[in-house]
């Protein structure tokens, strides 16, 4: 077993700056590139075969790194992104690197180069823990660039990858303790109104605008949601117009809709299905976009969690697990069955704000239980 102080807060920290440090936002590919040509070095470092996996549709690269075992038993993915929802400048502007106490704050830091860096380090430690590098499963590490707008362009790969192995662990925020043993399904719709143009100083009753429209589909479709039951409806991008004096003929908006259980899945679907103009001369259409899965817990994931709280309880380290919201790549292996472990990166506060942070004190206790389901999992 890797030692505990094996595991040095500040070297850890250091690595994970340098990644917050390359800004890399999802629609930004030469951004996002630089970013996995960082994970590249990384995780070369540390003996992987990297192999490099051609951007589609217009998002970064996908980078594989390989550590082999000494069996050809199936073996460990560890799956998580390097994309962020921070546009470049936010380091300049409203989320430089800076630290407050315990708090460290930057832009990704916490979703989820925190956590993917955390586990690069954890798997390094374990690995110059063990007499000639390798252990007896070997280890996948799979960098995503399209995560924070659903995976559209990788989630066949990452669906095929993880059946290829045994376990996946994904190190996405472990806030207050968390893990996670389940996540809600996420539909993304983009929504089309269509209205009657007109000059809106001189002869604005013979138009029909299609903001005025999307306003009120804006109020009945988030009017759909159980804030009590984590099922929701979220407009977050909503564009329209061309000149003020005209009355407005298009109008687009996206939503994103979340849903704990299968009925709710079935019912958001449905009623996004049924949408339509509120006024005369007005049209819609709905979109559907990228789907995340309903996540359960299956035996496999629960043997998983078993194994991690007996990790904590002998290191002393408090964890609690349940199903939650906030989508991930997790939400594709573990739809397909297979056991997939997520939560397990670091602690903070405020992911996709400008006041994302995470915890100093959650980098040691966090990378020493990854390093401990590695070695349980792998070793």
């Amino acid at each position: 077993m890797t030692a505990a102080n094996s595991f040095n807060t500040d070297e850890i920290l250091d690595g994970i700056l340098r990644w917050v440090a390359i800004e890399s936002p999802t629609y930004d590919r030469a951004a996002v590139n630089r970013m996995m040509d960082e994970a590249s070095d990384t995780m070369s470092a540390i003996g992987a075969r990297i192999e490099r996996i051609p951007g589609r549709d217009g998002y970064g690269d996908v980078v594989r790194a390989t550590l082999d075992g000494e069996s050809d038993e199936p073996g460990l993915l560890v799956l998580g992104h390097l994309d962020t929802v921070h546009l470049v400048g936010t380091l300049e502007g409203k989320l430089p690197i800076r630290r407050d106490g315990d708090k460290v704050f930057g832009p990704g830091i916490l979703d989820m180069k925190g956590g993917m860096y955390l586990a690069t380090y954890a798997v390094r430690q374990v690995l110059r823990a063990r007499a000639g590098g390798k252990l007896r499963r070997g280890i996948t590490f799979l960098f995503i660039p399209d995560e924070e707008v659903g995976s559209p362009s990788t989630r066949a790969l990452i669906e095929a990858e993880a059946r290829r192995h045994a376990h996946v662990l994904v190190p996405e925020p472990g806030m207050d303790g968390r893990v996670v043993t389940g996540r809600h399904a996420f539909l993304r719709y983009k929504v089309h109104v269509h209205g009657r143009p007109a000059h809106a100083g001189a002869h604005n009753r013979h138009g029909a605008s299609a903001i005025r429209a999307m306003a009120r589909l804006i109020e009945t479709i988030e009017g759909w949601s159980d804030l009590e039951r984590g099922k929701t409806f979220s407009v977050g991008i909503v564009q329209g117009g061309t000149f003020v004096n005209v009355v407005p003929t298009e109008c687009h908006a996206e939503i994103l809709c979340v849903a704990p259980t299968e009925e709710d899945f079935e019912d958001i679907v449905r009623r996004m299905a049924a949408i339509e103009a509120p006024f005369p001369q007005t049209r819609v259409e709905v979109e559907p976009g990228p789907v995340r899965p309903l996540f359960r817990a299956q035996p496999g994931t629960q043997r998983l969690w078993d194994m991690c709280r007996e990790i904590g309880v002998r290191e002393g380290i408090p964890l609690y697990a349940g199903q939650f919201g906030g989508g991930s790549d997790g939400n594709f292996t573990g739809a397909i069955g297979v056991p997939t472990l997520d939560g397990l990166g670091v602690g903070g506060a405020g992911p996709h704000t400008h006041d994302e942070h995470l915890l100093v004190s959650s980098l040691e206790p966090r990378a020493r239980l990854f390093a401990a389901m590695v070695e349980e999992l792998a070793g």
